[in-house]
């Protein structure tokens, strides 16, 4: 099932989430429909507060990347049919000199801004069917899983920018919060108040 994505100036897109255990009702319908709203909006990334709800959980499928033609043609193969469910993950270390990159998000429609990230990272997580995992990643993966990993802890990409481009954006995420912009996925915008 189709899930809306929830828009730019929810307070659940700000929240650190919390973890989960086993007994999560209805875990692996969850995880199919998040897989299934992922590809409906053509996404590489998608964490739970992005369908509202406040949980340590997101997935990543970094196939369409692959296609990518700029890439070299390691990073292409690292890319093609990279997937997986990671659940309370915790980033414990990054490593490297922070590169640049243009990044979107589901939840931020159209706009799209270059942020840095360091290169390599070591994450230990648990997969869907709740094996303890560690792993070290890298290049665009890496940066994928910290895009991901930051909606859990309540950060946006957004957040990252410097306070020039935040502000030369500002009328842009407004808009989105106010649900003024065309997308071709389901969405959810957050209650516009109205003035009494």
């Amino acid at each position: 099932m189709i899930l809306p994505i929830v828009a730019y100036g929810d307070p659940v897109l700000k929240k650190v989430a919390t973890e989960i255990d086993s007994d999560y009702p209805k875990l692996n319908e969850l995880i199919d429909n998040m897989f299934e709203t992922m590809y409906n909006a053509y996404g590489v990334g998608l964490a739970a507060p992005q369908i509202g709800l406040p949980i340590r959980l997101f997935l990543v499928d970094t196939t369409p990347f692959s296609e990518d033609e700029d890439l070299s043609e390691e990073d292409q193969k690292a890319l093609d049919g990279f997937k997986r469910v990671f659940i309370n993950a915790e980033i414990v270390e990054e490593e490297g000199e922070e590169w640049a990159f243009n990044e979107g998000c589901l939840s931020i429609p159209d706009v799209r801004e270059d942020v840095f990230r360091k290169p390599k990272i070591t994450i230990e997580y648990l997969d869907e069917n709740f094996e303890p995992k560690k792993e070290t990643f890298d290049g665009l993966i890496a940066r994928v899983i910290q895009h991901e990993y930051d909606h859990i802890e309540g950060v946006l990409f957004t957040d990252k920018l410097s306070t020039l481009k935040k502000r030369l954006i500002k009328g842009r995420l407004s808009n989105i919060s106010k649900g003024k912009i065309k997308v071709d996925y389901r969405m959810r915008f957050p209650a516009i108040k109205k003035k009494r």
